[in-house]
């Protein structure tokens, strides 16, 4: 297969980041057939073509949930891409989860928001002072621990007053309790995902290797400007 077979046209921009990498055939899923072009060196390799239409699909889709006044969780605790997701919800004011997944998150969305809410009492008490006057030094130590544990499961979607209206998944296998979720509640899912994945988890999904940072960055970059620009129209 060559360079050019790969790219076709208008796809540059995703070939660069070595979006066409899937994985081994032994670990496709069936539903991703139709996506793989051939292979390389044993590896699979995507249509991108494919691709950028599905890029379009999710941001024509990103774009009318931002006209509605939508809420999109972002979702992505792998290592290589955490960092890319937390900085895409922050840029357009969403919320995410860019660390492990917390059971519940939507199934049970009426606890989390007992949890959210009482991050934001104790985190307001502590910064207006109030916690001083009420504890002592030892009792509010046990508190700062609190603060810290309730931040690191819930920092992204402190925001977050109700069950999110769409989501945005970076591989929905690696982040199968969400996607679960996410299906059983019936919200909508923009799925980055690569060939080991199920087609069915997403609603708008997104054929691509999900492990390369440049990959994910690159198109969570097109999908946040989408949201930016249906919020401007």
């Amino acid at each position: 297969m060559t360079e050019t077979e790969i790219k076709g046209a208008g796809v540059d921009r995703l070939f660069e980041t070595g979006a066409h990498f899937a994985q081994v055939k032994s670990r496709r899923h069936p539903s991703m057939k139709k996506f793989v072009l051939g292979t390389t060196s044993k590896v699979e390799i995507f249509d991108l073509a494919k691709t950028d239409d599905q890029i379009a699909r999710a941001k024509t889709a990103m774009a009318a949930l931002a006209r509605d006044g939508k809420v999109v969780l972002f979702v992505g605790g792998k290592r290589e891409v955490s960092d890319e997701v937390r900085a895409a919800a922050i840029r357009i004011g969403q919320p995410h989860v860019s660390g492990r997944w917390l059971g519940g998150t939507i199934s049970n969305f009426v606890e989390i928001k007992k949890r959210i809410d009482r991050l934001a009492d104790l985190t307001s008490k502590r910064d207006s002072g109030e916690l001083a006057k009420l504890y002592t030094k030892l009792e509010r130590i046990f508190i700062d621990r609190e603060i810290e544990r309730l931040e690191t499961r819930l920092g992204g979607i402190t925001n977050l007053a109700k069950r999110p209206d769409a989501m945005v998944i970076v591989d929905t296998k690696a982040e199968a309790h969400a996607t679960k979720e996410a299906r059983d509640a019936g919200i909508p899912v923009i799925g980055i995902m690569s060939s080991d994945c199920d087609l069915k988890d997403a609603a708008y999904p997104i054929v691509t290797n999900d492990s390369s940072r440049k990959t994910v960055e690159l198109i969570l970059n097109e999908l946040t400007e989408a949201f930016a620009s249906g919020r401007a129209a």
